[in-house]
């Protein structure tokens, strides 16, 4: 199963699409995971349009758009624990290894975004992984998604710039 991990698109406050590229990947894949500050209701609108399956959170700059705060996903034989990771910087990894460790234990993998930054670590015993921001939205330097290969438990990730 191809899975799709994006976040922080931040459309319209800081920027007006995700890129093509990037939009071919997140409709090529089977499932789409969005970390959460999509920014608007139109946003999200047109990340659902683009998404064979979608699982997504809301994040600290979403208007109310009916998104949980986190929300779990069993794909392919790994659960994922989807966070946006509101929050202060400092404590980041603590603050989303626990939540991932409270909804699903320490074998599941964490996904969250809010600080622009990519992360694919080991914090605590959990796999955590941050794909940045899909549009290059401020403070990210350039724009960033992740691909996943999910199959029997196992779980292959790729890293995409533009």
């Amino acid at each position: 199963m191809d899975v799709a991990l994006i976040s922080d698109t931040h459309i319209p406050s800081r920027a007006s699409a995700i890129p093509d590229a990037f939009r071919e990947r997140i409709e090529a894949a089977d499932h789409v995971v969005h970390a959460g500050d999509f920014d608007s209701e139109g946003a999200l609108s047109n990340v659902r349009a683009m998404a064979a399956r979608l699982t997504a959170v809301g994040g600290n700059m979403d208007p109310r758009i009916g998104l949980p705060d986190v929300a779990t996903v069993d794909l392919g034989g790994v659960t994922f624990v989807v966070t946006h990771g509101t929050g202060a910087r400092r404590g980041y990894e603590d603050r989303v290894a626990g939540i991932v460790r409270e909804e699903a234990g320490p074998d599941a993998v964490g996904v969250s975004g809010h600080t622009h930054e990519v992360l694919d670590t080991t914090h605590g015993g959990v796999r955590l992984l941050n794909p940045g921001s899909a549009t290059g939205a401020s403070p990210a330097d350039r724009a960033t998604m992740m691909t996943a290969t999910v199959a029997d438990g196992d779980l292959d990730v790729t890293l995409h710039e533009q």
